[in-house]
């Protein structure tokens, strides 16, 4: 086996063994020293890049929550208005409304009409489906998510006591 120079030159004498001691223990010192700048400099990018990390899973985790909250919403709008829709009766008299820039049509009688109109029903829109539902339901779904609600009139409450309700007053009518 071949010996290291250092060792050749101790043993034909050239190098005392103390000074073979002191450049070994000098050596030792300076590749020590040399790891502890190179582990700290890792530590920080590592402690940086935790950092990083830490914050790049609590934006997602907000989005996700965020994601979660908006779906719990669209299902209870989706729940109330399953539950108390009206039905749209068949009728002769074409109601439009708009619906997000395209304008729909429904043939529905003349009582939901004047009932749309006077604010004791709404239209409901929520993905492709309508929702005729009454206003206090309406109201509700307002709360959680203002822009389903495609029509809601000011509501007006129709007095039952009123002696005159039942007489129409003529478009042509002139003072």
């Amino acid at each position: 086996m071949s010996l290291s120079l250092r060792d050749q030159l101790l043993k034909a004498g050239a190098v005392s063994k103390k000074k073979h001691q002191d450049v070994r223990t000098q050596k030792k010192k300076s590749r020590k020293a040399g790891q502890t700048d190179a582990s700290d400099e890792s530590k920080a990018a590592v402690r940086k890049s935790r950092e990083k990390q830490a914050l790049r899973d609590r934006e997602l985790n907000q989005q996700q929550e965020d994601e979660r909250t908006k779906k719990a919403l669209k299902a209870q709008i989706r729940q109330l208005a399953n539950d108390h829709q009206v039905e749209r009766e068949s009728g002769e008299t074409p109601y439009r409304f708009n619906d997000r820039g395209t304008i729909k049509k429904w043939y529905i009688t003349d009582q939901q009409v004047d009932r749309i109109a006077s604010g004791q029903l709404a239209v409901v829109g929520l993905d492709d489906q309508h929702y005729l539902v009454p206003y206090q339901i309406a109201e509700k779904i307002a709360k959680r998510d203002a822009a389903v609600i495609l029509v809601l009139n000011a509501h007006k409450e129709i007095d039952e006591d009123d002696p005159y309700a039942d007489y129409q007053i003529p478009d042509d009518l002139m003072w």
